[in-house]
This record gives C-alpha cells, structure tokens and sequence, in this order.
C-alpha cells in the first residue's frame, strides 16, 4: 500500500469516525419526537443555513455539475446553477420566516403534518399522500447519495462498487438514527466546511497544472460552443449543437424546485429565532452563488488539464474531481492527506444530502402515516423507535436502488427534484400566501404535479421537440393551476382557518 492511499484512508477515515461520534454526543438528547425530527426549534442561524444548503447541494455539487461542464460545456452548467441561486434566495426571502411561524402556531414538526394542521384536515388524507410522496421520491435521491459513494472508492481504491456503496450507505444510517435531527445538522454544517476546502484546493492545483488561469479559458475557447451560453460542445462530433431557450428555460426552472424540497423547508421550521432568518438567507445565497460557481469553473479546469495530458481522459465525467484528487496523492503524504479531504469532501456531499432525506423520509412513514393516519397510538420512547426502524428500511431500499453502478448521479437527482417541486412547490406557496387556498385544492394539486412529473418524464418528454422541456416547469405550472381551479370551485376555508392564516401573517 503506497503512502498516498495511507493518507487518503487516514484523512476519510477521521472523517467518517467524526459523524458516528457527533451522532453518538447527541443519541442522548432525543427524548421526544420534536427533537429527534426538528431539534427542539432551537437550532442557530449559521447551523440552519449550512445544513440547509449542504443538504441541498448533495453530490450533484461536487460530481454531476462539474461532469456536465466538463462534457459539454458551460450551458446547461451555467443556466442551472443561475436557476438554483436564484431560487435559493427566493425561498429563503419568501417562504422561510412564513413557514416557521405558521408551522410553530401550528405546532407542525413536519411538511406533511403542517399542510393537515393547515387546511384541519382530520382524517389526514394529505398528511398520508404527501408522506408517501416523500418516501416515493427521497429513495431514489437517497439512493443516488449511495451510488456516489461506492464510485468514489471504487475509482480510488478499485474496492468492489457495491461493497463499498453499502457500506456508505450503513455508515449514513447509523449516524442518522443515533443522532437525529441535531446529529443531522451538525453534521451538515462539518460537510459544508469540508465541501468548501474540497472546492477551493481541486481549483487551485487544477489551474496550477492546467498551466494557468488564462490556459484554461483558452483551451474553452478552443472547443466549439463551450464557453458560450446558447450552444453546447458536442464531444463526439467536435462541433458546437444549439442550445435554445426551451433547453434554457428547462435549466432555470430548477430553481422552483426548492420551494418545494422537504429537507430545506424543515430546516426554516427548525430555527430559534425566526428574526435570524435574515443572517441565514445571506449566509446560504453567499455559499450557495460561490459553491456553484466554482464547481462549474472545476469542468472547465479538468478539460484543459486533459487537453495538456497532466490528467487522464475519464470513462465518467462526473469523476473529475476524483481523478484530480488522485493527482494531487501523489505528491508525497501530507498531499495525500489533502486529498483525503477533497474526497471527504464528496462524501460529505453526499452525506449530508442522504441523512437529511432518510429522516424526512422517515418523518413521513412512522409521524404522518403510522400515527396521524393510521392512528397508531405509541410513547414517545417507541415512536422514536420506530423511526430508526424506518430509517434503516428507507435506507435499505436506497442501496437496492443503487446497485446499478452505471445509474448517472445528476439524472436521478434531477428527476427526484423535479418530483418534490412538482407536488409540492406550488402547494407550499399557495397555502403560506393566499388565504383562499383549501384543502381539496392543496391535494388536487399535490397529486396532479407528481402525477405530471412521472407522465412527462417518462411518456411525453421523449416526444421531443416542444416537450422536450423539463418535467419540473410542467409539473409546477399545472399543480398551481389546479390549486387554484379547485379551490375557487368548491367550498371556502372555514373562518378559523382564515384566521390561523392572518395570525401567522401579522406577526
């Protein structure tokens, strides 16, 4: 074993014992289910937007983007992360103090609890269905988090795909179940830090051996379309191929998803103190603009280190910043240990988006589904339990799901976002802002935009031509519609609800 893979391992390895010991400092601080799924509402400002948008970001971040740039340029790259900040900064500004003090006078600890507690559904039909959304649509997520992982070392370490995705994946759960909510963010708020280091060093030694900043941009400039933001670089042809303004639209439209992300919204339930929501929403758009930016920047860096032949040519594209990582190994122990970081960096990635999805997943099954509306009756003490119980079978089925070792981080990731904007983006806006929103419009709508999202995906969207447009924005569009039909045609919200509405705006 050469002193390079010594020190990848040290440095993972610390990493990886440092998320088992956060979640085990704060195993004894789950003593109800309101801290187990949401801290208590005591978490900071610095810890709810870090946490928020490492769970966000996922390993899309530091594989599926710069892999998209990378192949094909700065289009789609580029239009996608202008759409995702943009978006970012509206949830932030629009939905994050609104939600947190409806759900509190509510006294909701969860997405689908808050839109029964708000439309006083009794027989939470809604909780149900959008419990069972969640799980249908965080599987796959959480499974592409899995699939991450088990690429990372299996390029690395050339250690079998799925032994190593497993145990990833064992490792994730573990600490979710001990910790919880507070483990969670915590732990989010370490990735975040390390996702940053990861970034800042792959860009640094990666214009160092690409021979310069200005070589980078020269080599982009070289290939037809890459730099320019209406066209793509077509690899195999070698010339630029149109990128129009449906494929434009398709990328900004990913910025409506996060109105919709049950993860995020959990995160603005969670805070103390909803005036420091303010610090949070700055913190996070900061990040989130300067995160993006350079991981788009790492695509361009990697084809010019393979154009000067200081990198190798990769089979997957979105192994870019491994090979990298791997480069910088080789210069002796202590850059090997950098190297560890960056890699723990995509782990963390990957963690912090995977252990947020399996507690809301979680959430859904044993809080909305067991206990709202199948009427289970437990103790606190079994209720947590069987949310760790949950969390491992969510988990489980995430690795199933995973198996596939060819299965593309960014497509699944995509296809998953587009699912939660879709059912729940416009539903979330429509209930925290118009009073007249009520409960058969809220699931009428819910269940068209998740609806759309497999139709279109999957039957209309390979038509081509004018469907050829993300499933997201058809998704988001008709689920509003029908919000809006169906409430306008049956009968209004009662006087109460009306009035649980404008005592959460007036405060």
């Amino acid at each position: 074993m050469t002193s390079s893979t010594v020190g990848i391992i040290v440095a993972i390895s610390v990493y990886l014992a440092s998320t088992i010991i956060i979640g085990f400092l704060f195993s004894k601080k789950n003593s109800t289910t309101d801290d187990f799924y949401l801290g208590g509402r005591k978490m900071g400002p610095i810890v709810t937007a870090m946490s928020a948008e490492a769970s966000d970001m996922s390993s899309w971040l530091l594989m599926g983007l710069p892999g998209v740039a990378l192949a094909a340029g700065l289009a789609e790259a580029a239009w996608t992360a202008i759409g995702l900040a943009a978006g970012t900064w509206l949830n932030w500004f629009f939905v994050s103090r609104r939600l947190r003090r409806y759900s509190q006078e509510l006294n909701a600890i969860t997405v689908p609890s808050f839109f029964a507690k708000r439309f006083h559904d009794k027989k939470n039909i809604i909780t149900a269905i959008s419990a069972f959304i969640i799980v249908v649509f965080f599987v796959p997520y959480a499974g592409s988090g899995f699939a991450a992982c088990g690429k990372l070392f299996n390029s690395l370490f050339h250690v079998d795909y799925k032994t190593a995705m497993i145990i990833s994946a064992v490792i994730i759960v573990t600490y979710t179940i001990m910790g919880g909510f507070k483990a969670v963010c915590t732990t989010d708020l370490i990735q975040s830090i390390v996702m940053s280091i990861a970034l800042v060093t792959i860009v640094g030694f990666g214009v160092y051996k690409a021979g310069g900043f200005a070589a980078v941009i020269d080599n982009a400039k070289e290939l037809p379309g890459y730099l320019n933001l209406t066209s793509t670089y077509d690899t195999a042809g070698g010339k630029a191929v149109s990128y129009n303004a449906r494929s434009i639209l398709s990328c900004l439209i990913w910025g409506v998803g996060y109105f919709g992300i049950p993860h995020v919204l959990v995160r603005f339930m969670a805070i103390k103190d909803e005036k420091k929501l303010v610090i949070s929403r700055r913190i996070a758009s900061i990040w989130v603009v300067i995160a993006m930016g350079v991981a788009v920047f790492i695509g361009l860096v990697g084809n010019a280190m393979i154009a000067n032949q200081s990198l190798e040519p990769m089979a997957d594209s979105e192994t870019v910043i491994i090979s990298i990582a791997d480069l910088i190994s080789k210069n002796g122990f202590a850059a090997a240990l950098l190297a560890g970081v960056i890699l723990a960096g995509i782990l963390a990635a990957t963690m912090s988006t995977a252990d947020s999805q399996l507690l809301a997943a979680s959430s859904g099954v044993s809080e909305n589904i067991l206990k709202d509306f199948f009427k289970v009756k437990m103790s606190e003490k079994k209720s947590i339990f069987i949310a760790k119980i949950t969390v491992v079978i969510i988990g489980a089925i995430g690795v199933i799901i995973a198996l596939n070792p060819d299965s593309s981080v960014f497509k699944i990731v995509s296809f998953a976002w587009a699912g939660f904007g879709g059912a729940f983006g416009a539903v979330i806006l429509l209930s925290l802002f118009w009073k007249r929103c009520n409960l058969a419009g809220a699931l009428s709508g819910m269940l068209v935009g998740a609806i759309t999202t497999f139709v279109w995906k999957f039957a209309i969207k390979p038509l081509g031509g004018f469907f050829d447009i993300y499933e997201l924005l058809p998704a988001f569009i008709l689920s509003a519609l029908t919000i809006v039909i169906v409430s306008l045609c049956t009968k209004a919200p009662s006087q109460e609800i009306v009035d649980e509405f404008e005592t959460a705006k007036a405060k």
